[in-house]
C-alpha cells in the first residue's frame, strides 16, 4: 500500500480538495495503488486485486483502518496490459516470468511487445475489450462495498490503458486506433464505466503520463484534450505523472520535474490537478499548493524513506503535529 498526501500549508485542520458537490473530509489521502481489475492484469504475483467479491472483506479491513486514523481512504484499479506478468521487482530485475515458470499471457491494444526481448501480448479483440472495461467497473463497485471514498483510474505509465492512448503501442485500425479521438475512446469507456457505478457524490480521479517523452509519442497537447473530455464525464481530477511508455525515453528528471503538467492541464482544461514526482521537501510541496500550480501533491516514494513525513511537514512549516499518542513524546 502506497500513501499518497496533500499539503496546503497546514494552516489549518485540511479536508480533501472540493471538486464541485464531491468533497470527502480527512487528514489526508492515503491511496493503495495498482490494485487489479484481472488476475492477468497484475504486474507481478505478489500484486493485490479487485477482481472478485471475495476479495471485499480483505479490503474492507484496510480501507477502514484508514478511516479510523482521521484519514481518507482511496483505491487505484489497474490494468498492466503487455507489462504484466513479470517478476517482483526485487526478484530477477522485475524481469516477465516465463510461462512455464508460472507467467501468463499479456493484452495489449496491439501485438507489440515493451523491450524487444518481452514476449508479444495477445492484440484485444472488441469482446476483450468491453470485458476489461465491465471488469473496471465491477472492480469500482467492488471497492465502494469495501469503504474507500476516492477511486482512481490508472492510465499512466506504460499499462494498458496508456498503450491505448499513445501511438508508440497502438497501431490498431480500428475505433481504437488512430486519430487522438479514437485512442482515447478505451479511457473514456473507462471513465464512463467507472462514474455509472461510482457516486456523483465521491471524488473520481484518472492517473495519466502526461507526456511519453519521445518522439512520435503521448504528448502534453493530448493530455490537456483527454482532460476537456474526462471533465466532460464527471472526472474530479487528473493526477499527472509521465513516461514509461518505452524503456529507451529520455527523461530529464529533477526535483519538481512533473509539476509543470499539473499546472498546464489545470489551466487550459480548467480541472482539478495533482501534481507528482521528485516532491520530496514540506516547503517544495506548499509552494506547489499555495500558488495553485496543481490542487494537490501526492507523494509515494517518499513515504517509503520516511512514514512520518506529514508530521516532519508540520514541523518544518511552524504548525503543531498530532502523531500517535505513544510516539508524542519524540515530538
Amino acid at each position: 500500500m502506497c500513501q499518497y498526501s496533500s499539503v496546503d500549508g497546514f494552516a489549518s485542520d485540511w479536508h480533501l480538495v472540493h471538486l464541485g458537490s464531491r468533497a470527502v473530509g480527512g487528514a489526508g489521502l492515503v491511496m493503495m495503488e495498482a490494485t487489479a481489475v484481472e488476475a492477468r492484469g497484475r504486474i507481478s504475483p505478489g500484486d493485490h486485486g479487485i477482481w472478485k467479491d471475495d476479495h471485499i472483506a480483505m479490503l474492507t479491513r484496510i480501507a477502514s483502518f484508514i478511516k479510523q486514523q482521521g484519514a481518507v481512504a482511496g483505491i487505484q484499479i489497474a490494468h498492466a496490459g503487455r507489462k504484466a506478468s513479470c517478476h517482483v521487482p526485487w526478484e530477477n530485475n522485475g524481469a516477465p516470468i516465463p510461462m512455464d515458470a508460472g507467467g501468463w499471457e499479456t493484452v495489449a491494444p496491439s501485438a507489440i511487445a515493451f523491450r524487444e526481448t518481452d514476449p508479444v501480448p495477445k492484440a484485444l479483440d472488441h469482446a476483450g475489450i468491453r470485458d476489461i472495461v465491465d471488469a473496471f467497473a465491477q472492480a469500482a463497485r467492488r471497492a465502494l462495498a469495501a469503504g474507500f471514498e476516492v477511486l482512481e483510474l490508472h492510465c499512466a505509465h506504460g499499462y494498458l490503458a496508456h498503450e491505448f492512448l499513445s501511438p508508440l503501442a497502438n497501431k490498431r485500425t480500428d475505433e481504437y486506433g488512430g486519430s487522438l479521438q479514437n485512442r482515447i475512446r478505451f479511457v473514456l469507456e473507462l471513465a464512463e464505466a467507472a462514474r455509472g457505478v461510482w457516486p456523483d457524490r465521491l471524488p473520481l480521479f484518472v492517473r495519466i503520463s502526461a507526456t511519453d517523452w519521445k518522439e512520435g509519442g503521448w504528448t502534453l497537447d493530448d493530455s490537456v484534450q483527454l482532460a476537456l473530455e474526462l471533465r466532460s464525464r464527471n472526472v474530479d481530477l487528473i493526477d499527472c505523472s509521465s513516461g514509461a511508455m518505452v524503456p529507451d525515453a529520455k527523461i530529464p528528471v529533477a526535483p519538481g520535474f512533473q509539476v509543470p503538467f499539473a499546472e498546464r492541464i489545470k489551466r487550459e482544461a480548467d480541472i482539478p490537478t495533482g501534481a507528482v514526482g521528485m516532491i520530496t521537501e514540506p516547503h517544495q510541496a506548499d509552494e506547489i499548493i499555495r500558488s495553485e500550480k496543481a490542487d494537490l501533491v501526492l507523494l509515494a516514494r517518499e513515504f517509503l524513506r520516511d512514514p512520518y513525513w506529514p508530521l516532519h511537514a508540520a514541523q518544518a512549516l511552524s504548525q503543531a503535529p498530532h502523531p500517535p499518542v505513544q510516539y508524542q513524546r519524540a515530538f
